[in-house]
């Protein structure tokens, strides 16, 4: 059969039944599974034998969505985590230990951006952060001999930043280390990094994967193509035995295909455990399914609002990588021709007073933290999420006190359009 397209995957990847078994992806919604003997259990704790013992390390429910994840991202492996922050952090912590150093993409989500500037340097791991349009000697002067990572974002939340992965892919492996790229925004639907050069594709499987607010969730994606092995001594704990498990050296036993996945599982999630339930696996599993199609309206709606926004006399400014003239455009183009995601960020003229008015009448548009969700949300950060910064503090970071978010939903453009109108003019 010729290679399957996004919208067949996304119904049948990751799980085939049998004859007379259930034909959803079922709720494995047990915490322990029976052996028959000690000596068959024994196996699994010696990663001789594929199988489950314990949820907090891996679920059968679990592993096929993140099967069908890995499918769509063109990966050979993935795992799902509790959250895209734990995502994130595993993918990173699995490769880089105290004394190591991270170079970073500045145009990050806020979270990530703290657990890697705060969290993980408590942990001895020094990060330096790079502008996203730097230039590659720019980029190259980031890195130093201990450095075994460069992360991104395909789309930077909120700052609606587009990555140019082919550049970050060339830079990170002329020093030998694997490329991440955190995919939430544009999803495998609009966007797969892996072919454009990335190693790791990380996501908040809590936005548009699930898409309905339901179920907290990450997951985790290899491509297979970097080669540990190059680097022992870089990357020893792929490369040499763990004793944690009779000295068994992952890239020996599981192949450059799984390798990082299978250590990600047998070390990080057996001791840290920020593990997906299997019922909000179930969840995201349900998600993926429509996931195509509510990308295509995410992306129609947030284009028609980005245009209604930019004609309106009142709106100051507008960024959104699908209008023509906006700073990202060409690299949208390339890397998303078909659409990127339904967030937005505008301002007012009247700065911080109106957009305050403005969050105040919106009807159909509701105050939320959230993003990428089939409801409409808007966030007016100044006032809420970063409150507590001034107006200074907000402009050095690049978000202005009048900026508003808006994810769009996929409720009819038109209703969008007028609710938004009306909250402007009262502003």
């Amino acid at each position: 059969m010729n290679k399957l397209h996004t919208e067949t995957l996304c119904i049948q990847a990751g799980y085939s039944p049998e004859n007379g078994e259930p034909r959803q992806i079922p709720i494995i919604q047990s915490t322990t599974f029976k052996y028959a003997t000690s000596e068959d259990m024994g196996k699994l704790f010696d990663l001789e034998a594929s199988g489950y013992f314990y949820s907090r390390l891996q679920n059968p429910t679990c592993d096929m969505v993140a099967a069908r994840i890995a499918a769509l991202e063109g990966g050979t492996a993935a795992m799902l985590t509790g959250s895209g922050q734990a995502a994130n952090f595993y993918a990173l912590f699995n490769i880089a230990s105290c004394g190591d150093h991270i170079v970073s993409s500045t145009a990050i989500y806020g979270g990530t951006f703290n657990l890697l500037g705060v969290t993980m340097k408590r942990m001895g791991i020094e990060v330096t952060f790079v502008d996203p349009d730097c230039t590659e000697e720019e980029l190259q002067a980031a890195f130093r001999p201990n450095t075994k990572a460069l992360f991104g974002e395909t789309i930077a939340n909120p700052a609606l930043t587009v990555l140019d992965i082919e550049k970050f892919a060339k830079v990170a492996h002329a020093n030998g280390v694997p490329l991440i790229i955190d995919n939430t925004f544009a999803t495998p639907v609009n966007c797969r990094p892996i072919e454009w050069g990335a190693d790791i594709v990380t996501h908040s499987t809590t936005k548009y994967m699930d898409g309905h607010g339901v179920a907290v969730g990450g997951c985790i994606v290899d491509s297979g193509k970097f080669d540990w092995t190059k680097y022992p001594e870089k990357f020893a704990g792929l490369c040499t035995p763990d004793d944690s498990y009779h000295g068994v050296t992952y890239t020996e036993r599981f192949g450059l295909e799984g390798a990082f996945i299978t250590k990600c599982t047998a070390q990080l999630m057996r001791d840290l455990g920020s593990v997906q339930s299997p019922q909000s696996a179930f969840y995201l599993g349900l998600g993926l399914e429509s996931l195509p199609f509510r990308m295509k309206q995410h992306c129609a709606n947030a284009q028609a609002i980005a245009e209604y926004l930019q004609s309106n006399e009142k709106v100051a400014w507008v960024k959104y990588c699908g209008l023509k003239g906006d700073k990202y455009y060409d690299l949208a183009q390339k890397y998303m021709p078909n659409g990127s995601c339904g967030v937005i960020s505008f301002g007012l003229k009247g700065g911080r007073k109106a957009a305050e008015t403005f969050m105040k009448n919106l009807k159909l548009g509701s105050i939320e933290t959230h993003v990428a969700d089939s409801r409409t949300c808007c966030l007016h950060p100044a006032s809420a999420t970063h409150r507590q910064m001034t107006d200074e503090q907000l402009t050095a970071c690049g978000i202005g006190a009048d900026l508003i978010r808006l994810s769009c939903g996929l409720e009819n453009a038109e209703d969008l359009i007028a609710d938004l109108a009306q909250a402007i003019e009262k502003a």
